[in-house]
Order: C-alpha cells, then structure tokens, then sequence
C-alpha cells in the first residue's frame, strides 16, 4: 500500500460527488432549457427569454441548494447520532464493546484469537474509530457537510443553465430554437453518457435515455408556448 494511492472508500465518496453534480448539470440543461424554448415558442422577444431564462436559472439553482441542504442535513444529523451513541456506549460498556468488535471480526473468518487480538489493539489505538468503521462503516472525520453538498449541488445546475440561455440568446431568431434543440441534446447526451460511466453503466442506454426524455420536454413546452402565441393569450 502507497500513501498516494486513492482507496475504496474515498474513491467511492469522490466518485458519488461527481456523478451528483452530472446530474444536476443534466437538470440544470432540461429545466432551463424546457422554460426558454417554451418562451421562445410564444414570443421572439429577446427580453422576456432572458428574463424567464433567468428566473429559471436562479429558482432551479435555489430550489436544488435547499433541497440538498435538507437532506445532507438530514444525514449529518443522523452520522452524528449514531457517532455519540457508540462513543456512549464505548463509555459505559467497554468489556461489552470489546467483545462485540471481536465477534465482528470472527464473522467476517478470523479465528477466536485472531480477532480478538485484533479487537484488543484496534480499541487500544482508536476504540471509537475501529466501532464506527466496523459496525456503521462512518469515519468520524468524513461527516457530509450540508453547506458543501448544498453549494455544489447549485453551482452544478447554473452550469447546465447557461448552455440553453446562450444557445437561445445568441444566434438570430430564425435558428435560435432549432440551435437549442441540437445543443440541448448533444449536451444531455454527453452528460448521460459520463454520469453512466461514472456508476459503471451502459453509456449508450444512459445517453438515449436521457435524450428522448430531454427532446419530449422540449417538444412538450415548445408545443405549448406556440399555441398560446398563436393564439394571443400571450
């Protein structure tokens, strides 16, 4: 074992970490996208596509934080429960806790002896440390942050936002929606294919999957945006 090798847990927690903010770029790519091209559909007005464009950006980025605060928090609080409840009972049952580490270790096929003395020279290094892994697979010092997980999580989709707000802004209006389209596609493409690599997926099935999806948003939301152009509600 080298000290710079990446080791299963945090190459698991590393990769988690970047397949949840794929996504919420995908998110980011289909919602704000789904809301100009919509827009876009009623009216040609470069103005009211920015500012729906916009409002959609920072309501989904808003929406996506709060959402992630809450559940990190969530888990947080719950690592933490159990954190005390095992340092608790470290305090007030050693000899029981010892033995309990012990037949953990019995279990997964050390002998008797084995894994007591495993036990025995785990708790007298770090006893916490060597419960919290054993039996809760937690590691004290890698408790998720809300603030984190809620800051990445909206800077993920403003990133996936802005590629639909520019593909609908900048070219002349005759092409604008079509552009979109293709742009909005070969993105959710890529980022279906990279989130699929990432969890050891089919890439191509993960590509298809969430371009049709993404092609029906935008064909539904265009669809409606024209017909309330035409038909002068807007």
């Amino acid at each position: 074992m080298h000290a710079d090798e990446p080791h299963g847990n945090d190459v698991a927690q590393r990769l988690n970490w970047l397949r949840a903010g794929v996504l919420g770029a995908n998110d980011g790519i289909v919602s704000v996208a789904a809301i100009v091209v919509g827009v876009a559909g009623a009216t040609s007005d470069p103005g009211t596509i920015l500012t729906a464009g916009a409002a959609g950006l920072v309501g989904g980025a808003v929406s996506m934080a709060l959402g992630e605060y809450v559940s990190v928090s969530s888990q947080s609080d719950s690592q933490k429960a159990l954190i005390e409840k095992e340092r608790r009972e470290l305090a007030e049952e050693p000899d029981e806790e010892l033995a309990e580490l012990a037949a953990i270790y019995r279990d997964k096929g050390l002998s008797m002896e084995t894994a007591q003395t495993v036990a025995e020279e785990l708790t007298a290094h770090d006893a916490l440390a060597a419960h919290l892994s054993a039996e809760l697979n937690i590691d004290e010092t890698d408790i998720v942050s809300p603030w984190h997980a809620a800051f990445a999580s909206a800077m993920a989709f403003t990133v996936g936002a802005v590629l639909p707000l520019l593909a609908i802004l900048l070219p002349p209006a005759s092409i604008r929606v079509p552009l979109t389209f293709g742009a909005v596609l070969i993105a959710l493409a890529l980022t279906g294919a990279l989130g699929a690599w990432i969890g050891g997926g089919s890439r191509l099935r993960a590509a298809v999957r969430v371009v049709v999806g993404g092609a029906l948003a935008l064909a539904a939301t265009f669809t409606i945006g024209n017909l309330l152009g035409a038909s002068g509600i807007v």
